[in-house]
């Protein structure tokens, strides 16, 4: 992996064992490489296996740096995704992180322009949204894919929505 891949992953890391043990938010490092100093979207997943723990992340920047992205949706991943208690600290050395960073999404017309393994999906309808990262385990078609995140979304399947597609670049320890 290289070092600015190797460096997010270990953001991510160090930012959910700081806050789980201290409740404070780490302060992201003072000169980070190239790659996460300009603002950047970033989603943060947590694994425990290959079961999910956690996974909060942002479409659009939403902090100074992409370095301060990761750490932030690293905290929330271990502290506020709705469907996990937070993590404690008998957790953390079997925690598996990946760090998606996020491409701006793009309109697309139909589902024929997505790919599951290649472009993650934004699904939007009436203020609500549902979103899912490419490259998930066991999806393999569009369908699936728009379905997902429409339930992700609160999003009836007879109602009319937007799509949008998007690339990653994706870092993760492996299993």
């Amino acid at each position: 992996m290289d070092a600015p891949g190797a460096l997010a992953l270990a953001l991510a890391r160090r930012a959910v064992e700081h806050y789980v043990r201290s409740r404070d938010l780490l302060p992201p490092p003072a000169d980070p490489p190239p790659l996460l100093q300009d603002p950047g979207a970033a989603f943060v997943t947590l694994r425990i296996g290959r079961a999910l723990r956690g996974c909060i992340g942002t479409l659009a920047p939403s902090k100074p740096t992409l370095a301060h992205e990761i750490v932030a949706n690293a905290v929330a991943a271990a502290s506020s995704d709705p469907r996990f208690p937070p993590v404690v600290a008998h957790e953390l050395a079997a925690l598996l992180y990946e760090v998606d960073l996020v491409r701006t999404p793009e309109p697309v017309a139909d589902q024929s322009h997505l790919d599951p393994e290649q472009y993650g999906v934004v699904v939007e309808a009436g203020g609500r949204r549902g979103v899912l990262l490419p490259g998930i385990e066991g999806i393999t078609t569009s369908h699936q894919q728009v379905a997902i995140a429409r339930a992700k979304g609160l999003i009836l399947p007879s109602e009319s929505v937007t799509l949008y597609r998007f690339t990653v670049i994706r870092f993760r320890d492996e299993l």
